[in-house]
């Protein structure tokens, strides 16, 4: 009966989100027209907002915070652990800066949703052109930065299963060092609601932990993704112990990142 409820629970979310998406789209590419920048970028927050709550009120998704102090006022890398389309809509919603987000550009073409991404300030790439990829990322990763955006880059590069751990990639630490900027390591259980490749969503609190910035100045890509990936890993089994029972407990995250 609960699988059931859930289903039906999760059909009319996915409603709810056509529903809205459709009239916000057409009217930020409306604005689009007229102005750029901030205020094309609040207007979609607007829309994940509503999205994020739209999975609380028909799907019992909940968020609990942790570590938000850390969060500086300078531009950073934020590089979240990536589980679901959960983070995706609920970052910008609840981060103090715009997100500039890197992402293939193949989702630009999504109706509506892709056509309100192509009027904000992010990066998209094509995944097959890599050393043009890298190029576009340093050089408008750099401009909007100091814009005052924050550039977020998922480090697996794509949605993980709950428990799992894919393969932490450098982009994100390259780009900090080639600005200067710090880079933030952020865990999200966001598998514990939404699994990727799912339709249904389950009621449940995911958790949302930030750990202090990390300096990038004096390191090398490699390493300082080791330093993020070894935080991140161990944050995840101490939010979510049930998803890793049987699993080999990881290295102790280095202290520049822990929690208080």
């Amino acid at each position: 009966m609960g699988a059931l409820l859930n289903t039906v629970r999760s059909a009319l979310f996915v409603l709810f989100m056509a529903v809205t998406v459709i009239p916000w789209a057409l009217a930020v590419l409306v604005v689009s027209i007229f102005a750029r920048g901030n205020v094309v970028y609040w207007m979609c927050v607007g829309w994940l907002r509503t999205a994020i709550w739209g999975a609380k009120l028909i799907c019992g998704v909940h968020a609990r915070l942790h570590g938000f102090e850390h969060l500086p006022d300078s531009p950073v890398v934020l590089l979240p652990k990536h589980q679901s389309t959960w983070e995706t809509f609920a970052f910008p919603g609840l981060m103090p800066h715009p997100l500039c987000y890197v992402f293939k550009r193949e989702l630009l073409y999504i109706p509506f949703f892709g056509w309100a991404m192509a009027r904000m300030d992010m990066i998209h790439i094509d995944r097959s052109k890599r050393t043009e990829a890298w190029n576009l990322v340093a050089e408008q990763g750099r401009r909007f930065m100091d814009k005052g955006h924050w550039v977020i880059m998922f480090p697996e590069g794509t949605r993980g299963p709950r428990g799992g751990k894919g393969t932490y990639k450098g982009g994100g630490t390259r780009l900090a060092i080639a600005t200067g900027r710090p880079v933030l390591p952020v865990a999200v259980t966001s598998a514990r609601c939404w699994p990727r490749k799912s339709f249904v969503l389950r009621p449940g609190v995911i958790d949302v932990s930030i750990g202090r910035p990390i300096a990038s100045e004096g390191r090398k890509p490699d390493e300082l993704m080791r330093e993020v990936e070894a935080w991140i890993e161990a944050e995840m089994r101490r939010l979510d112990p049930d998803a890793y029972v049987g699993q080999a407990v990881p290295p102790a995250a280095p202290n520049s990142a822990r929690q208080p």
